[in-house]
């Protein structure tokens, strides 16, 4: 069955803009659950390789510092590629673009699962990627434009509650099956869940696509694709010693260039795979703004934790799994109070307070050793997890708060990929500080310290995100929360 929607551009004058189609309550939860599965395979495989990185590295014969590149290969892929998700939707259908997203995962999966050496992991993770870009901003879109605004944040936390098993289950299952088996065989539990997830998406997701979609901005992608490419290589190479210095220059001007470039071409056109415009609407350039830095921190603990506990630490694979989703825990315990915060305290204040709690308890982790009970470290990371949690789903939903629905493809494009770009610049960050504090430290190895340095390091870029959530009007998406001490 497809359903055709309106078109992003505005209907001409006197001409009322036809509606979508607004989902049932049960339809809006299966809907939501089938997105939430693909969603569940991307974040088990996610924490499953963060597990089970250090023993990679020796199946490699590689630097376990070094291994950070296997996971930002694809969060990097999954940045270049998130801008042309909205257009493909809009132009082949969302039903069709999910299915081939959760194919191309699930291919990428398996390539993954018999690389033999650091390159191979990296061009399959890569692969991933492209399967990735097309799932989460493509299966939100169609609860954005299927959902009313005062429903957005319950079906929010429908996509998010399950999304959250695999984060939970992923340390200790990578763990298990590093420690017992093979960590190739990580990467193959993504089968089957895709074969699920391509099936119900075939039975049950409706075609939703725009009847014109204009051309696609190749030039654009080239230009977005240069920028991060060059942005990422500087936050990659920087003061690791890897290249000479003017290689660094060259790729810190090559994302001057394109950046520029690329504004000046949204300035001449209207349709532009990332609408810059959107910044003008307040609550989606502080969500996109204070968001971003929040993600930088968040975004650097699955590769920083698991290699402390076990490079650090000396701990087994296994053992670091079983501490590790303690945090993932956590966020699933919080989703059900999320609706009550933000009715009592409101967008605002709720980001803003929470994000500095947030990122004490990021750079709590910092002081973490072999020594330390391990009900205290479980204490930490579920508490960090729930208000994690809460800081996710509020992002997530107030920055939608003033899109017009007509433009709904636009701002979650746009969202989307700035949302992995700043979960990608939090591991190179943190591997570059580590690299500083071992290199500093003259350690073979890193050590507790080096580990700490980098986690307050990510834990201040954080905290950064509570003065940027000031910004938000007092009232900021009260129609979503229900919020009505915006006046008090």
């Amino acid at each position: 069955m497809s359903t055709t929607l309106a078109p992003d551009a505005a209907p001409p004058a006197g001409l009322a803009q036809p509606s979508p189609p607004l989902l049932t309550p049960g339809r809006q939860r299966l809907v939501a659950v089938i997105v939430a599965s693909a969603l569940f395979m991307q974040n088990l495989d996610g924490t499953v390789i963060a597990t089970a990185l250090p023993a990679m590295a020796r199946a490699f014969h590689e630097d376990p510092v070094h291994m950070n590149v296997a996971l930002t290969a694809y969060l990097f892929a999954v940045a270049v590629f998130i801008p042309a998700s909205g257009w493909m939707a809009d132009k082949f259908g969302t039903r069709n673009v999910f299915r081939i997203a959760i194919a191309v995962f699930t291919l990428g999966s398996v390539l993954c699962g018999r690389a033999d050496a650091l390159w191979f992991l990296v061009v399959s993770r890569v692969i991933q990627g492209l399967g990735g870009a097309m799932m989460l901003p493509v299966g939100r879109l169609v609860l954005l434009r299927s959902v009313p605004k005062d429903r957005l944040i319950a079906a929010m936390a429908w996509v998010t509650i399950p999304a959250l098993v695999g984060p939970v289950i992923g340390p200790p299952i990578g763990g298990l099956i590093v420690t017992y088996f093979s960590w190739n065989w990580i990467f193959d539990i993504n089968v089957p869940i895709g074969v699920l997830g391509f099936t119900l998406v075939s039975l049950f997701i409706i075609d939703v696509r725009e009847p014109d979609p204009g051309r696609f901005d190749f030039g654009g992608l080239a230009l977005t694709g240069a920028a991060l490419a060059g942005f990422m290589g500087v936050l990659e190479l920087a003061g690791r010693g890897l290249v000479a210095p003017w290689v660094v220059a060259g790729l810190a001007l090559v994302c001057a260039v394109a950046s520029t470039l690329y504004v000046r071409r949204c300035r001449r056109q209207t349709r532009n795979l990332l609408d810059l415009s959107l910044l003008r609407l307040p609550t989606f350039a502080v969500s996109v703004c204070a968001g971003s830095l929040f993600r930088i921190g968040i975004g650097a603990t699955p590769f920083l934790l698991p290699m402390m506990i076990q490079v650090g630490f000396g701990r087994s694979p296994a053992q670091s799994g079983m501490i590790t989703f303690a945090s993932a825990a956590g966020a699933i315990g919080m989703k059900p109070a999320t609706q009550w915060v933000l009715r009592r305290f409101g967008f605002r204040t709720t980001l803003a307070v929470n994000a500095l709690a947030c990122s004490v308890a990021l750079g709590a982790c910092a002081f973490f050793r072999p020594s330390w009970p391990l009900a205290a470290i479980y204490a930490v990371l579920v508490g960090s997890g729930m208000m994690r949690s809460l800081q996710f789903t509020a992002y997530n939903s107030v920055a939608y708060a003033e899109v017009p629905r007509a433009r709904m493809s636009a701002a979650t494009t746009f969202y989307s990929a700035l949302q992995q770009v700043s979960l990608t610049i939090g591991i190179p960050v943190s591997a570059g500080v580590l690299q500083l504090a071992r290199v500093a430290g003259h350690h073979g190895m890193p050590t507790d310290h080096d580990f700490g340095l980098a986690f307050l390091a990510v834990a201040g870029i954080s905290a950064l995100a509570a003065p940027a959530s000031l910004l938000l009007p007092r009232g900021a998406g009260a129609e979503m929360s229900g919020y009505t001490g915006a006046n008090g």
